[in-house]
């Protein structure tokens, strides 16, 4: 028991023992690989259900942070070859959770990450952009070609749990561009179905 007090994971008061700080940080710790291990399932099943690369973001504290990607050999993920959180401007995960913001938030990021060309079809101006996600609505699918990776089309779709902003997205080569509808449409149902798991995961 002394070495337990000593390490910080019992604490000693008035002849009682109770759990200590390192005990709350190894069940904090544990929860915590929990909700990353439904995540990597939750986007696992997904990519099997579709059978294309899924990824998932979450827009936490003025950042766009990349939570998950599942993919295969076979249909590998778009490469982060730019800054994801300086360029959400350029990709459908970026402009779904950037039309999720108010338009104060939206400005915010904007002045942080200023837009500029990532490709030669990546909107040109902040103006631009701002107009386009003004006609996104709450439910819309984003889709973008070719503006943040040559040879790739996505679509992301919003998913809002409490105040946390987030989005799944799928996507393919550009010469499968039609199948990107009917894909997405796909992962709508699979998300209907599994909501729950992955909603517990925003907090990561």
């Amino acid at each position: 028991l002394r070495t337990l007090v000593h390490e910080g994971y019992l604490r000693r008061d008035r002849g009682l023992f109770f759990l200590g700080d390192a005990a709350e940080r190894l069940s904090s710790s544990g929860a915590q690989q929990k909700r990353r291990s439904t995540v990597t399932d939750t986007l696992a099943r997904w990519r099997d259900a579709v059978g294309v690369p899924v990824y998932y973001a979450v827009y936490r504290d003025g950042e766009i942070g990349l939570i998950g990607v599942a993919d295969t050999p076979a249909s590998p993920a778009v490469e982060e070859w730019a800054d994801f959180r300086e360029t959400a401007h350029a990709h459908a995960l970026g402009q779904c959770l950037l039309a999720q913001l108010d338009d104060a938030a939206r400005r915010e990021h904007l002045d942080r990450y200023p837009v500029r060309p990532v490709t030669p079809y990546t909107v040109r101006d902040a103006a631009s952009l701002l107009r386009r996600l003004e006609r996104v609505r709450e439910t819309d699918v984003v889709i973008e070609r070719q503006e943040y990776a040559l040879g790739t089309v996505c679509a992301a779709i919003p998913l809002r749990v409490g105040a946390a902003a987030a989005s799944v997205a799928v996507s393919l080569p550009v010469h499968q561009a039609d199948r990107l509808l009917p894909t997405i449409q796909r992962l709508q149902a699979e998300m209907r179905c599994l909501l729950g798991s992955l909603a517990l995961s925003i907090s990561i």
